[in-house]
């Protein structure tokens, strides 16, 4: 996605950048934008990156072993049920289940407790630290909110990249339905500033969009996770929206 985004974000890097579903950060990584509101409704990935503007150092055991995989992951839902998932512990936990748990998953049950299994990988590579970005992330703002609530300014330029319109919709415990879809559509169709959301292609997607008057733009995008193991590329679309 990114060099479809770099050439936009480049007539508009004045501006402060927001993302509502920040996920991995490959976009603000690849635009290094000065300042940015970076937004996820998981609030254990948004407490790694905080941890992580501190100076995150790794100091559990990390093994690609099943084991030790469920006995991390039983440490960090013990957290997350006591109330001490805002923690440095809690996101060294966090990293070392995302790297290691099955096909790149991240889902929770209902409880709002990790719920991947052990993953399949031959070797895994682990940081020991992330101190490399720690002067970045200092520039950056990061925060656990619902979209609406987000403290944004008209000038702000948005990218959207909310969950697929597919069935897998357990990123986070509450999930993300096609009513969640339609309300991030208005929320950014009212923005006065610039816009660009990207989503699988799905009729309804481009139906909500075109209705609400973006322009479309279609590519194709390499499916990073599936129940199945099929990575063919999918269509999705980029919705762009200048500002008013």
């Amino acid at each position: 996605m990114l060099p479809h985004l770099k050439p936009i974000w480049e007539t508009q890097q004045q501006r402060r950048y927001v993302e509502p579903f920040c996920g991995g950060l490959a976009i603000p990584l690849g635009l290094k934008p000065a300042a940015a509101l970076l937004n996820d409704i998981n609030p254990h990935l948004i407490n790694f990156y905080q941890q992580a503007q501190q100076g995150l150092h790794i100091s559990i055991t990390t093994e690609n072993a099943p084991d030790l995989f469920y006995a991390h992951r039983e440490r960090f839902n013990t957290l997350v049920r006591t109330g001490r998932s805002a923690t440095a512990e809690a996101a060294q936990l966090f990293y070392y289940l995302n790297r290691t748990g099955f096909n790149g998953l991240c889902r929770f049950n209902r409880r709002g407790e990790f719920n991947v299994p052990f993953g399949r990988y031959h070797k895994i590579n682990y940081v020991a630290d992330f101190d490399q970005y720690r002067a970045l992330f200092r520039r950056w703002s990061f925060v656990n909110c619902d979209l609406e609530r987000l403290p944004i300014d008209a000038e702000d330029f948005i990218y959207a990249d909310p969950p697929y319109d597919v069935e897998f919709t357990t990123y986070s415990a509450g999930g993300f339905s096609w009513a969640d879809q339609v309300r991030t559509a208005e929320w950014l169709a009212a923005h006065r500033g610039p816009v660009v959301l990207s989503n699988q292609a799905t009729p309804r997607i481009i139906r909500l969009y075109r209705s609400l008057g973006f322009k479309l733009k279609y590519l194709k995008g390499p499916r990073r996770i599936s129940c199945n193991g099929d990575r063919t590329a999918a269509r999705e679309v980029l919705a762009i929206k200048s500002c008013y």
